[in-house]
């Protein structure tokens, strides 16, 4: 059993084999059982919708796949004070699709959505192509229920917020089932907004771009969508744009919508981008399931063939270098392809796509992890995080201890504390030491 990690899959196509030993739980004692006779000969990985693309799960023999997707029951929504408790195995786009026929939304809409848990979410550290608006998974996620290596049951703590210690259920945010189970978790909810305005430029430079994002979101306007996309992604959008094609909507109430566009359209004019009217954003609100697991899988079948997508982020100012580096090197190796998105005041997120294919399957391995190492590579000189929101699993483990530094350290002890036996997913989080011989 494997996510759906494209060397993961690229091996598959040579034969490898995959272990397949899973338990499906019903009840959070279950669980607990399993846990607690747990003593490491054993590694227990839990497993969601599969949907992941770094290999985090993907099961040697003798693992145990914990399947928690039995445990899909959405146990409240408190329309009042706008949050929900929910189980890990409950489907992201079921969720929303509930919440949206109440009024509501959780606002988080990976393009995984459709197939990934809540539990997957939350451990992956995911975010949602409209994080500028409504936050990243760690925004989302008040508290959570979770399983300890030992069994013990640490359930979610009450209130908005708390000042009573540090809020440790966000060890679990990202954890890649390293540390424990998320059994349940407490989300805070939006209402749907009442408006929503979508609007594409044309920029003839990616800097001019850019530029309109940084000051777009550092003047307080927090976009629902906001992509930016380089001249090599632009031809793929199907758009009227002859440069780098820029979509931007806002949402909220009529009245706050409108003014929001207004700012937006002020800031594109004014950097030189020349508007295509709503098109654009039509467009990729219906497409924005469309880089869909299915279709993923669908382009690795061909022998020799690879694909994949690098999620990193920076500093405004070390964006521009950053894009110039990871594009050279991905060109290099067949198609290599870039937007920016999920802006903070301080940064954004750049999406890089690549893609060919070699005559051996040991050819285009090779080429895949020309295409990895390189852009790692390359984040690390010029400042820049390594992963935005995919998380890390195998893909990233050579270079998780560089970019963490002193913290691998307050890493490592926390999870040979929690998890002393070496019972959880060894893929989590930069890989863990072989397990050991029964």
């Amino acid at each position: 059993m494997r996510d759906s990690w494209p060397l993961g899959v690229m091996r598959g196509r040579r034969g490898r084999a995959e272990a397949n030993v899973r338990v499906s739980p019903s009840t959070y004692q279950e669980v607990s059982d399993l846990l607690s006779r747990a003593d490491g000969s054993q590694r227990i990985v839990p497993v969601g919708g599969r949907s992941a693309v770094t290999g985090a799960v993907e099961l040697a023999p003798g693992d145990l796949a914990l399947d928690l997707t039995g445990l899909d029951q959405v146990l409240e929504i408190d329309e009042h004070n706008l949050t929900a408790r929910v189980q890990a195995g409950v489907n992201g786009w079921e969720l929303e699709k509930g919440l949206n026929e109440r009024g509501l939304t959780l606002g988080h809409y990976p393009s995984s959505l459709p197939v990934a848990t809540i539990g997957g979410l939350i451990s992956t550290r995911s975010s949602g192509q409209q994080s500028t608006l409504f936050g990243n998974i760690e925004d989302l996620v008040l508290s959570l229920t979770v399983c300890l290596p030992d069994g013990t049951l640490a359930e979610a703590r009450p209130g908005p917020r708390s000042a009573v210690g540090p809020a440790l259920h966000e060890l679990f945010i990202g954890a890649e089932g390293g540390l424990g189970v998320v059994l349940e978790a407490v989300l805070r909810l939006s209402r749907l907004p009442a408006a929503s305005l979508g609007r594409g430029w044309d920029f003839a430079e990616l800097d001019a771009g850019l530029e309109a994002m940084r000051e777009i979101v550092q003047l307080g306007i927090r976009p629902l969508v906001m992509r930016l996309y380089d001249r090599e992604d632009t031809a793929f959008q199907q758009s009227d744009a002859e440069g780098c094609l820029l979509v931007v909507g806002v949402a909220g109430e009529p009245g706050v919508a409108a003014a929001a566009m207004n700012v937006v359209e002020s800031v594109c004019a004014a950097a030189g981008g020349r508007e295509l009217g709503e098109g654009p954003f039509l467009r990729w609100r219906e497409r924005r399931f469309h880089l869909s697991r299915d279709r993923l899988l669908e382009s690795l079948k061909p022998p020799g063939s690879f694909v994949d997508t690098i999620e990193v982020a920076a500093a405004w100012d070390r964006l521009p270098p950053l894009h110039g580096d990871v594009k050279s090197l991905l060109a290099a190796e067949g198609i290599g392809l870039c937007h920016f998105s999920h802006a903070y005041p301080q940064g954004c997120c750049a999406y890089f796509t690549f893609a060919g294919s070699a005559g051996s399957e040991e050819e285009a391995e090779a080429a895949y992890q020309r295409c990895w190492a390189g852009t790692m590579e390359s984040c690390l000189r010029l400042g820049a995080t390594i992963g935005h929101h995919h998380g890390v699993g195998q893909v990233r483990a050579p270079w998780v201890r560089d970019e963490m530094g002193g913290w691998w350290q307050v890493w490592e002890r926390v999870r040979s504390s929690l998890d002393p036996k070496g019972v959880m997913n060894p893929n989590a989080v930069g890989t863990r030491t072989p397990r050991r011989s029964s």
